[in-house]
C-alpha cells in the first residue's frame, strides 16, 4: 500500500476506537506527519508531530534522557522507545510512532550503516520497537521508513 492508502486505513482504525495519534520524527523530518495530514479530516485523529532532529530536541521535547542517547546512540531501539513514549505522554495521545535513523548519504558506520532506521510504537499498555535497514538514496530511505511506520502501526492496532 502507498502512503495515502495506509493513511486512510489508519484513519478508519483510529476513528473506530476514538483514538488520536502523535509522531516523533527524526530522519523523516515530518514526512509521516505530512502524509497523515494529506487526508482531509485528519484533525479528528491526528494530534501533533514532533520533529526532533537533534539530540537536544529529543531530550527537551520528548524527555529522552541524554544518558540514554549517549549510551546507545540516537539511532537505537532504546531511544526510539523513549521517543514514542515521550510523544504519547507529552501530547496526551492514545498512540505514538517514533522514527530515528540514518537516511544518508553520509553518517553511517559499520555498526549502523546508511539506511538503518529504528522505530517505536507506544500505546498506554505497551511499546514495541524494531530496527530496519532500507536501501536506496536519502528520499527512498525516508519514504520506506514512512510506509513501514504506518504499516506496522496498522498491524499493531489490528492485533
Amino acid at each position: 500500500m502507498n502512503s495515502i492508502d495506509l493513511t486512510k486505513t489508519l484513519a478508519e482504525i483510529l476513528l473506530s476506537r476514538n483514538w488520536i495519534v502523535s509522531l516523533a520524527e527524526s530522519c523523516t523530518g515530518g514526512l509521516v506527519s505530512a502524509s497523515l495530514t494529506e487526508l482531509a479530516g485528519s484533525s479528528e485523529w491526528f494530534e501533533r508531530g514532533y520533529i526532533t532532529y537533534s539530540n537536544e530536541a529529543k531530550t527537551e521535547c520528548l524527555d529522552v534522557p541524554a544518558q540514554l542517547i549517549e549510551s546507545h546512540g540516537a539511532v537505537s531501539e532504546p531511544v526510539a522507545k523513549a521517543m514514542a513514549e515521550g510523544a504519547r505522554i507529552n501530547s496526551g495521545s492514545d498512540v505514538a510512532i517514533s522514527i530515528t535513523g540514518i537516511a544518508g548519504p553520509s553518517g553511517g558506520t559499520t555498526e549502523k550503516p546508511v539506511g538503518t532506521v529504528c522505530f517505536g510504537w507506544a500505546t498506554e499498555n505497551q511499546t514495541l520497537t524494531k530496527t530496519m535497514h532500507f536501501d536506496g538514496d536519502r528520499q527512498a530511505v525516508r519514504q520506506q521508513a514512512t510506509e513501514f511506520a504506518l504499516t506496522e502501526l496498522i498491524a499493531l492496532l489490528r492485533s
